[in-house]
């Protein structure tokens, strides 16, 4: 009979403390698919404080962006200056006695409608944040869902595993038990071992690869430890009417904000082709005299050179690339829906197919010649013929149940609105 050595004890029992096997409902390290959500932040309100950098930064961005509107409100600060002439010369104007002093304050007109562009296209910008925010909550809670099936999906494969080990575990005993009696040879036995080993590696891999997905899972919300979650997949649903309007979708609402954003900085650029007057009044003081005279000034830049033409260039330049790019959003917004669509029915159609008739018919063809093992019926390859039947069918199933969660996942992301 095959055994496992003790000195791999040590190894076996830090393998099974890794796994999701022996965790309960009532463990506080077990984590639902809602606990998943809510601990990456995906859950809370937009206005929630989080912790989640993966939240944190885009969020960040979007009241910079908002401050900056504020900012483009702002008009031109006035400008003070202070001049002093006919100071320290030679002959007449020696000493302080021909000195003028000139105070004024100037102040720069903006002209052209520039305040109400550069307002507009501050906004713009900060709903592209905003959107943008938004569009990384959604795509978060996607990459939740979908790491979330992963682990659970691993968790099955271990507990399936551990299941093929058990039975494994039993067919080697009543191999070994026919042996001695002599109703089998010898070479079943070392059959009946070297799949119970073989099995008991696949159990290794599926709790390294369950660990695996468990850590990547936590790596979502800066998780410490990695949780243990359910063998049972959650009921993940896409939305019902997903198709009703593509143009109202968050990726694409980017991509025309994009758009927007775009044809205000054209407009922005093109005010800036007219220049700004700077008017100035102030008051002159002669040192010789004593008395006061007013003063009044205008400046303006002459725009022989530069009109700003390069910048109005490169914003249309960049406005054809956003209606490029919102079009190519609508395209494929499109195709990702009926992609994923086509993806969870066929899924939906496997795991009706697997549980209902395959899995029934395995199971109970592997109960019959298990049946027949025992009383001597059947040899030992019809059982694990029968077995990795079964199991290939189980396989099946987890991978179709996955398959299924994911495309509702990412159904659900390109619905958000």
């Amino acid at each position: 009979m095959f055994a496992i050595s003790w000195r791999a004890a040590p190894v076996w029992g830090l393998i099974l403390a890794l796994s999701t096997g022996p965790a309960s409902a009532q463990d506080p390290r077990v984590v639902t698919l809602d606990d998943a959500l809510e601990l990456s932040g995906v859950a809370a309100e937009a206005d929630t404080a989080t912790t989640n950098p993966r939240l944190v930064g885009p969020r960040a961005e979007s009241e910079a962006a908002a401050a900056l509107v504020d900012q483009a409100r702002l008009r031109p600060n006035p400008e003070v200056s202070f001049e002093v002439e006919n100071l320290a010369g030679s002959g007449a104007f020696s000493g302080l006695q021909a000195t003028e002093y000139t105070l004024s304050v100037g102040q720069r007109l903006e002209l052209g409608g520039k305040r109400s562009a550069r307002v507009s296209a501050a906004e713009a910008q900060a709903g592209i944040a905003s959107l943008r925010a938004d569009l990384t909550t959604v795509e978060l809670g996607q990459l939740v869902r979908e790491r979330y099936l992963t682990a659970v999906a691993a968790a099955a494969r271990v507990e399936l595993a551990q299941d093929v080990v058990a039975r494994n575990e039993e067919l080697a005993r009543i191999a070994g038990v026919l042996v001695e009696v002599g109703r089998e040879p010898p070479l079943r036995a070392l059959r009946a071992d070297a799949a119970l080993a073989e099995a008991r590696a696949h159990l290794v891999e599926a709790e390294a690869e369950s660990l695996s997905a468990r850590t990547a899972l936590a790596a979502l919300w800066a998780g410490g430890e990695a949780p243990f979650v359910p063998a049972e997949f959650p009921n993940v649903l896409p939305p019902a009417s997903l198709m009703a309007d593509a143009t109202e979708s968050l990726t694409y609402r980017v991509a025309r904000a994009e758009s927007t954003a775009a044809a205000a900085e054209i407009e922005r650029q093109r005010t800036l082709r007219i220049p700004d007057p700077t008017v100035s009044a102030g008051v002159r003081r002669f040192g010789e005299s004593g008395d006061n005279a007013f003063l009044v000034g205008v400046s303006i830049p002459l725009p022989f050179r530069d009109r700003n033409q390069g910048n109005v260039a490169a914003a249309e330049a960049r406005l054809r690339a956003a209606n490029a790019r919102e079009a190519v959003a609508l395209a494929d917004y499109e195709q990702a829906v009926a992609s994923a669509r086509a993806r969870y029915l066929g899924a939906e159609a496997r795991v009706e197919t697997l549980s209902r008739t395959s899995l029934p018919q395995a199971e109970e063809a592997l109960r019959l010649v298990s049946i027949g093992y025992r009383n001597g019926r059947f040899p030992l390859i019809e059982v694990l013929a029968a077995a990795e039947a079964r199991h290939t069918i189980r396989e099946a199933l987890i991978a179709a149940r996955e398959q299924r969660g994911l495309a509702a996942a990412e159904l659900i992301g390109l619905a958000a609105q």
